[in-house]
């Protein structure tokens, strides 16, 4: 082998081996510094009118500025593949993470989320919610 190619090698080699090492790392998650979990599924009383949604979106977006809130993630259903398993009849999903369980209980008395109850919930029909704890 050419000394060019065996370098060549070596070094493509390296880059192959760090990139499987660094895709084996775990990487760090949200789970490990905010370990409370709020998850909220909304459906509307109005499910095909996309001005609703948008609404609820934006409502749910607010929420983002009460300080015991430490991330939020605001979806909609996505055009995934369809299966047994799979509930899309849902409208919008709210997914928050809080320090610990006091805080979210605190965060159900802030008045951003009171306002938030009080302009929004006209918009749904159902909201149900899950609410966990890393393991």
């Amino acid at each position: 082998m050419k000394p060019t190619n065996r370098r060549k090698f070596i070094a493509t080699s390296a880059a192959l081996a760090a990139g499987t090492v660094a895709s084996a790392t775990p990487l760090n998650t949200m789970a490990n510094k905010y370990p409370v979990i709020h998850h909220v599924l909304f459906w509307l009383k109005n499910p095909s009118s996309k001005e609703d949604r948008d609404k609820l979106v934006a409502g749910v977006k607010t929420l983002a500025k009460i300080k015991l809130v430490r991330e939020l993630r605001v979806g909609v259903v996505a055009a995934t593949e369809k299966r047994d398993v799979v509930d899309n009849s849902w409208a919008v999903s709210e997914l928050m993470f809080f320090d610990n369980i006091k805080d979210q209980a605190d965060y159900q008395n802030d008045p951003i989320h009171l306002k938030f109850v009080e302009t929004c919930s006209p918009l749904w029909e159902k909201v149900v919610v899950y609410d966990a704890i890393d393991a």
